[in-house]
């Protein structure tokens, strides 16, 4: 147990050296709750234990509960307007961020360091609750995958965001995992950050951990 968790421990902290993560296959699996009970019991969670992390199995399971590669290659587990996929999941951690890439199932490397601060927040409207939740995942629109422009592509993403979102909050529910759907966050930070142009929106955030 101590070897794993060292190696769970290496693989996050790789950002020294710019590196990507590979995720371990995601437990499709596991024992959770029915989908009934999930519904009946789900609740927003904004009280987390500071002192657990998530495993790598356990983020390797939430990003593809919410997002990841479902019956086929060509499907997600979230819908999506024409199936575009436009949806960009970013995952941020105390020690790095990085981009969720579902085919690969890897953790793509995109900043060194702690970078929650911005998601829980700008100076004006801080949610220090976002900041005990080991892991934040962000919801980034790309309308350049989405191949559409104007208020009704946006809407389209908003939606298909949503589903993500969702996405996460049924799957911590039933796994015993604590989150809360989120659309407060600095924006203009996490565009620097990520070198997001403006076809590129961060929509929403989920912070996950354990209910403290």
């Amino acid at each position: 147990m101590k070897y794993l968790l060292f190696t769970i421990m290496i693989a996050l902290t790789s950002c020294a050296t710019a590196q990507n993560v590979e995720l371990p296959a995601p437990q499709t699996e596991q024992k959770s709750l029915s989908m009934v009970e999930t519904l009946k019991t789900r609740h927003s969670v904004r009280d987390y234990d500071k002192e657990k992390s998530l495993t790598l199995q356990e983020i390797s399971n939430v990003c593809w509960a919410a997002n990841g590669v479902s019956r086929d290659a060509e499907h997600r587990t979230a819908p999506s307007a024409m199936n575009r996929q436009e949806i960009r999941l970013f995952v941020f951690t105390e020690k790095a961020v990085y981009e969720y890439i579902a085919p690969e199932n890897i953790l793509e490397f995109k900043a060194e360091g702690d970078h929650r601060r911005i998601v829980a927040g700008t100076s004006e409207r801080m949610q220090e609750f976002v900041l005990d939740a080991p892991v934040s995942l962000v919801m980034v629109i790309d309308l350049e995958k989405f191949g559409m422009e104007g208020e009704k592509a946006r809407m389209f993403g908003c939606v298909d965001a949503g589903n993500v979102s969702e996405n996460i909050n049924l799957y911590c529910q039933s796994v015993g995992l604590a989150t809360v759907p989120r659309a407060t966050m600095d924006e203009e930070a996490i565009r620097a950050l990520l070198g997001l142009g403006e076809k590129q929106i961060p929509i929403m955030n989920n912070p996950i951990g354990y209910a403290k």
